[in-house]
């Protein structure tokens, strides 16, 4: 008979005691740990690359504590558990749109009519018309961006004549994109514009046969017209902009809108225009995670602007106390340089880098101090030939910072014509691409100027998937595309423009899940933030939203008219509808008494 060794025997009994009992206090810990929030009786897509589904969720402190059956999260029920049916209802997470102008479409949301979604010129032509009759003295009727003529039956722009019939003698101001806007005879008037004024290089002032001013401002391809045609509004008071911000910033959660990623913008100064914003975060009312890029407003002193706001920023929460990655500066761009931009106007002929002497140098310097400073950055690049341009810099700056640039999370935003031998370069750079559906809203243009066969591949956003990139999905909402995020997904989905154009080929085409994980786990590489958000799973953030429909099975022309019945942001509702209308939360009413908002709200769905 074998001898056992008491010693070893005796030490292999305590320690599997000891197991035991570890084990049981683990056990004990997770039964009592109650959920603040369990949503139940859902289909909760949890987006964690397997195509998983869940029936119940359970929410704690702001994250997910577990997903799994009804009767499974049941057990997490305790006596303070908030439970809501979700009615076999769809549950995603909250979507992140990578590229959208928030803190400056937030700025501007009460004072804007939007024609975002509306399917008659017949109709946008009554708005005008309504809204100028409501509009005071001082104040402008302006229509800014997020529409496209072939989303009217129409299919057409509105004309002078029948813009200045609408709106008679109260100044107007409609712009499409960044390629062309119109301006009512008040207008004119009230800006001291006739036949003599200079338009800024590469614009021009439209005349007609007799010589005249039509009212229509062409960009070509030069935005500057335009741009500074809305410098010139009025602004809103400072409540109003609080106001606003607010307003829009709901506007998105009623969508499903959980975060965004801020890409700064033209005419939109930091830190001055990002006050109401700010005050949201440090009063704890931010309902929407937010990152936000720098943007430099000062052409050619891009380096300088630069430093200053490098050296008086830290990187991360940004005077958000209640919220974590709330309110986030998150690094520079998406304009580095203004001489390395290249635009997105399809109705005027593609810029070229190499007509303009300074913009190597130019950017080279900012990229430098960027991977020197350790900030993150994102580059404004449509065309595949400044990409081109654009990575030589970029190779050279990471071989002489010994690899530096390549540690560091940058990106490139649009890549509408990404030559696919780019890719390559993108990706051993460690770099990774924002896409928009700017082509959903002038994909029409691209194909005249371009050809439908360019159009198939723009931007290519399956061979940059299987080139192993990260890749984030967004609108680049408001004023070049609207910022709601189903349009965006259709066209992702379908290939299709608002009015209806098949674009991209079906090899370019994605999957549902493929679209969706984009404007969610894709989005939130952008911000450095994909290990706290972009799926359900155990421990990510409770960031999520319920849908009208579900879309994994509605037909694809219903994608766009989705939209959310309850949308929670860290754990606690922001936005509810519908059956759980009683749930929403108490908003301000509109300021000031005259907004489009107060009359039309936002995208319009009808």
């Amino acid at each position: 008979m074998k001898t056992v060794n008491r010693p070893i025997y005796g030490l292999l009994i305590l320690l599997m005691v000891l197991a035991c009992k570890d084990l049981s206090i683990e056990k004990t810990h997770v039964v009592s740990e109650k959920a603040d929030l369990i949503l139940h009786n859902g289909k909760i897509a949890i987006m964690d690359g397997h195509g998983s589904f869940k029936e119940a969720m359970a929410i704690k402190d702001g994250k997910i504590l577990a997903v799994g059956t009804n009767a499974e999260i049941k057990q997490l029920q305790g006596d303070e558990t908030h439970l809501i049916n979700a009615h076999k209802r769809t549950v995603i997470p909250g979507l992140n749109d990578s590229h959208l102008h928030l803190t400056r479409g937030g700025r501007f949301f009460n004072a804007e009519l939007r024609w975002d979604g509306v399917k008659t010129l017949k109709r946008a032509l009554e708005m005008l018309k309504e809204q100028a009759q409501r509009t005071p003295k001082g104040q402008w009727v302006r229509v800014i961006g997020g529409w496209s003529p072939f989303q009217f039956e129409e299919n057409r722009f509105p004309t002078p004549e029948e813009i200045n019939e609408a709106t008679g003698n109260v100044p107007t101001y409609i712009l499409f994109l960044y390629s062309r806007g119109w301006l009512n005879k008040a207008a004119l008037t009230a800006l001291s514009i006739d036949k003599t004024t200079k338009a800024p290089e590469g614009s021009s002032f439209e005349k007609g046969a007799d010589g005249e001013l039509t009212g229509v401002l062409l960009a070509t391809p030069n935005p500057a017209i335009l741009y500074a045609r809305i410098g010139a509004l009025p602004s809103l008071t400072a409540d109003e902009m609080r106001n606003s911000t607010k307003q829009f910033y709901r506007e998105l959660n009623r969508l499903g809108i959980t975060s965004g990623i801020d890409a700064g913008g033209g005419g939109h100064t930091f830190p001055k225009d990002y006050q109401a914003t700010k005050m949201l975060a440090e009063n704890g009312e931010m309902p929407i995670r937010l990152s936000y890029y720098l943007f430099p407003q000062n052409k050619g002193a891009e380096y300088e602007e630069f430093q200053e706001w490098m050296a008086h920023n830290q990187l991360g929460n940004q005077g958000e106390k209640h919220l974590a990655h709330g309110y986030e500066l998150e690094g520079g761009g998406e304009f580095l340089a203004w001489s390395a931009g290249d635009y997105e106007n399809f109705l005027a002929p593609q810029p070229l880098l190499e007509e303009r002497p300074t913009w190597r140098s130019d950017i080279k310097k900012v990229i430098r101090l960027h991977v020197d400073k350790g900030w993150p950055f994102r580059m404004h690049a449509t065309y595949g030939e400044s990409i081109s341009n654009i990575l030589g810099v970029l190779e050279e700056v990471n071989q002489e910072t010994n690899g530096k640039l390549s540690q560091q999370r940058w990106l490139f935003d649009h890549a509408e014509t990404a030559r696919e031998k780019d890719l390559e370069r993108i990706k051993n750079l460690n770099g990774g691409i924002a896409v928009q559906a700017r082509l959903a809203y002038a994909g029409e243009y691209f194909v005249a100027r371009y050809g439908a066969k360019k159009a198939r591949q723009a931007p290519p956003v399956k061979k940059m998937i299987a080139a192993g990139l990260p890749v984030g999905a967004g609108t680049d909402g408001t004023r070049v595309a609207s910022y709601n995020p189903w349009p965006a997904l259709y066209w992702l989905v379908s290939g299709k423009t608002v009015g209806g154009l098949q674009l991209s080929e079906e090899a370019n085409l994605l999957s549902r899940e493929e679209a969706l994980r984009l404007y969610t786990a894709g989005s939130a590489w952008v911000s450095k933030e994909e290990h706290v958000k972009g799926t359900l799973e155990k421990g990510m953030y409770a960031d999520f939203t319920l849908l009208t429909d579900d879309y994994f099975s509605i037909s694809e022309t219903a994608i766009p008219s989705l939209k959310s019945v309850l949308t929670v942001t860290n754990g606690k509702i922001v936005f509810a509808a519908a059956e759980y209308e009683a749930l929403d939360p108490p908003m301000p009413e509109v300021i000031p008494s005259w907004s489009p908002v107060k009359y039309y709200g936002g995208y319009q769905h009808q």
